[in-house]
């Protein structure tokens, strides 16, 4: 039996400590190799066709060709997995970051910042993990879609009559997403109206730092209002969710938002998990569910729970995932009651109504 070979990887970021560092935890384990490190976008360019990446980790601040003009010439003529590795937390910063995931990356995480960090560790098994992932992954070269499409916009083209839900009568929506999610998202979210019927809770696996950049990008794209809520609050139609740092986005026994706070215990904060939990136990089978494009399970059992109260609950489509970990899982358990594409899982959203009663 052959040995597997080594991930090959490409580093581009302007600090050579940071490169000394991301190569040390990446060199750790014996299928991944660093092959080749940049300070620039430009340098990286030159490199790519000599030492074939499978992937390439990149920053977006560098001198000379900064990361988003890197992944947009990545995606041109050498398209591949690409993972951004950021500290950038102001708003600005934040807001080219998740250009960059509309750029082709494929997902965001917050650079290890050596030893004395908290987490480092913990962060550096993570890096690991997701390289292993996205190295797996076919990256096709990049097409655009407008930023608001509009109502009409060809895509609907691509839904298959027999995946047409008849339009479903809920109380409440709640999609869960990873690895892949921004884009999915941002697809769904422009096209959903300002008027939307009942409220959506969004849980996205993402960095903490990068929650608040993630919610101005897809704002400033939307009609629909995207809200950070405090506990208490009541889920009003017309408002997307998303949990607030170190925080479970969660409905209580009253309907209203509880925001949980992370327990030591918990896999992932915020959880796909808990949310859907919740959800059910107040809306029962007036809650309609949805897992995106995703590494891993959450979300999975969760979606169980609401399918056996006879909500809707719908799983993205294996084609159209970047990751088909969760909505594989669900799946798996008999959890998805549809199994759909972007496409016509916007134009189910687009035909729910509200109703007036709950369980």
């Amino acid at each position: 039996m052959s040995k597997q070979k080594p991930i090959k990887i490409l580093l581009v970021d302007d600090s050579a400590m940071v490169l000394k560092i991301l190569q040390g935890i990446l060199e750790s384990d014996p299928q991944l190799t660093v092959v080749g490190t940049a300070k620039n976008g430009r340098e990286a360019l030159s490199l790519i066709p000599k030492l074939d990446p499978a992937v390439i980790c990149t920053d977006y601040h560098m001198p000379v060709m900064d990361g988003l003009k890197l992944i947009r010439e990545v995606m041109q003529e050498y398209p591949r997995p690409i993972l951004v590795l950021s500290v950038s937390t102001q708003k600005n910063d934040a807001q080219k970051i998740f250009d960059m995931v509309e750029a082709g990356a494929l997902d965001v995480m917050g650079k290890p910042r050596g030893g004395r960090n908290s987490n480092y560790q913990e962060i550096s098994k993570e890096l690991i993990k997701k390289i292993k992932v996205i190295s797996g992954v076919y990256a096709f070269k990049k097409k655009f879609r407008p930023a608001l499409p509009s109502m009409e916009d060809a895509s609907f083209k691509n839904v298959d009559s027999a995946d047409i839900i008849q339009p479903k009568r809920v109380n409440i929506v709640c999609i869960g997403s990873s690895t892949g999610g921004p884009n999915q998202l941002k697809f769904i979210f422009s096209q959903l109206p300002k008027e939307f019927p009942v409220p959506i809770l969004c849980v996205q696996h993402v960095g903490e730092e990068f929650l608040e950049g993630l919610a101005d990008w897809l704002g400033s794209q939307c009609r629909i209002k995207i809200c950070f809520p405090n506990s208490g609050e009541s889920p009003q139609p017309g408002h997307i969710y998303f949990p607030r740092r170190n925080t479970h986005l969660e409905i209580d026994d009253n309907g209203r938002i509880y925001l949980g706070p992370k327990s030591i215990s918990d896999p992932y904060c915020p959880s796909i998990d808990i949310t859907f939990r919740s959800v059910v136990n107040y809306y029962g089978k007036t809650a309609a569910a949805i897992l995106l494009t995703g590494i891993g399970k959450d979300g999975a059992d969760g979606m169980l729970a609401i399918s056996k109260a006879g909500g809707l609950t719908i799983a993205q489509n294996e084609e159209s995932c970047i990751v088909f970990g969760m909505p594989r899982e669900a799946i798996i358990r008999g959890a998805a009651e549809k199994v759909l594409s972007p496409e016509a899982i916007l134009h189910t959203l687009l035909g729910m109504k509200k109703i007036e009663t709950v369980n």
